[in-house]
């Protein structure tokens, strides 16, 4: 059998491991001249099992009305005449009720705990370099109110299997001695010891080194435009190559596709399974050399005060936060960078270089619960695995292995919603 799977960033590229690792010949298509230049390319870094609270929350749509007035709000949203983006926020709040909310975080938790024991068998079965760190995350929580909600988030952790361990002040600073100095500043933590941090978008590319060397064929700057219904049924992709002398369309025939597009999967998908609710979501990073490698923490952190986390790969220091409704512009935006920079220069200080700060923003395909939607569509040979959202390289190793199973007609191996 052979595969074309649309989208060479960490969901197409480990999807297409997965397949490779089935005996199916492969095909990656990306749009890009190079790989992972997408959502994974300097997102925050974390693979974080302790984070399956979708957005969509009781809590959320308090957020955003407050994230109106307030400029450094980790949400931000500005209001316009948009259809889609209209139909998306009516979903997005269907979801915030809590039996929903409860619902699809216990989906996530399921596919974030399988994804990170696949992420660590082919880590180790691949011997795969990416600055991955497994010391777990630190949550930390900033005053009052937010550590009574560590307290209850903790709780709700070990109700779904996830470890998670309560920490005084001094006890977070003995798992991350970096964090001494700040003190003063801490109520409590959460050590989550089993989750990671490492870079999604070395981790791609050595992947993909590795499925190439497996005899996957990895074909850049080749667009996917649509699609060609043919009288059996079944759908064949439309492409054009971009560097090809001819920059006209030809169909790309195979007995399979699965869509990994990231925020162009809504697009792609349309046909095959109407109005699908992938939205875009602009997140921002900075990412920093480290000049005194004992002051920046090796730990990765989530600030949960100010939804800002921060991960150590290598000797760069990762900076990620903020939630953005801007449609596709990928480009950042200077006022939405401030809070990653003052906190930056809060817990850092100039034990980085700010002098050589790479600033980052990229779009997350997002659904309004949060869960992504993989499976099948209306067409026997198409399948999707996208919409991840801020999750994807949590994620990833596990919805690639879930989607091939769901293709070999395994029996599903964890409680997830799987399209059928």
């Amino acid at each position: 059998m052979h595969l074309v799977i649309i989208g060479g960033g960490v969901i197409g590229i480990t999807t297409a491991w997965a397949c490779r690792q089935r005996g199916w010949d492969v095909t990656v298509i990306e749009a890009n001249e190079s790989l992972a230049r997408g959502a994974c390319y300097a997102n925050g870094a974390q693979i974080s099992v302790s984070h399956p609270h979708p957005w969509s929350n009781p809590q959320a749509p308090r957020i955003a009305l407050e994230s109106l007035f307030n400029p450094d709000a980790p949400f931000h949203w500005q209001p316009k005449w948009d259809c889609a983006e209209a139909r998306w926020l009516a979903r997005f709040l269907r979801e915030c009720l809590p039996e929903r909310h409860r619902r699809n975080t216990r989906a996530i938790a399921a596919l974030s705990k399988f994804s990170l024991a696949v992420l660590r068998r082919w880590r180790s079965e691949l011997a795969l370099q990416y600055d991955a760190v497994t010391r777990g995350i630190l949550h930390l929580f900033c005053d009052e109110r937010a550590w009574q909600q560590g307290k209850a988030h903790a709780a709700e952790l070990v109700e779904l299997g996830i470890r998670a361990v309560l920490c005084t002040p001094d006890e977070a600073i003995a798992i991350e001695p970096a964090l001494a100095p700040h003190r003063d500043r801490l109520f409590g933590a959460v050590h989550a010891p089993e989750d990671e941090s490492g870079d999604a978008h070395a981790f791609t590319l050595a992947l993909a080194e590795r499925c190439a060397a497996a005899g996957v064929t990895i074909r850049t700057q080749t667009v996917a435009t649509g699609w060609q219904f043919r009288a059996d049924g079944r759908a064949y992709l439309r492409i054009r190559e971009q560097a090809a002398s001819s920059a006209s369309e030809r169909t790309l025939d195979a007995d399979g596709y699965i869509l990994c597009a990231g925020v162009g999967s809504r697009a792609l998908a349309h046909p095959l399974l109407g109005d699908v609710p992938i939205h875009p979501v602009k997140g921002y990073s900075l990412t920093l050399p480290i000049c005194e490698p004992e002051r920046i923490p090796t730990v990765s952190l989530t600030d949960e005060s100010h939804r800002i986390v921060a991960s150590r790969l290598g000797n760069r220091w990762r900076i990620a936060g903020t939630a953005e409704l801007a449609g596709m512009d990928d480009r950042p935006d200077p006022a939405r960078l401030a809070p990653l920079y003052r906190w930056g220069r809060q817990w850092g200080g100039d034990a980085v270089d700010w002098s050589q700060v790479e600033a980052w923003a990229g779009l997350r395909p997002m659904t309004p619960s949060g869960v992504p939607l993989i499976g099948a569509t209306r067409y026997p040979n198409v399948w999707i695995n996208s919409g991840h959202g801020s999750l994807g390289w949590t994620l990833a190793c596990g919805s690639a292995e879930a989607i091939a199973g769901v293709i070999a007609g395994e029996p599903p191996r964890i409680a997830f919603p799987f399209l059928v």
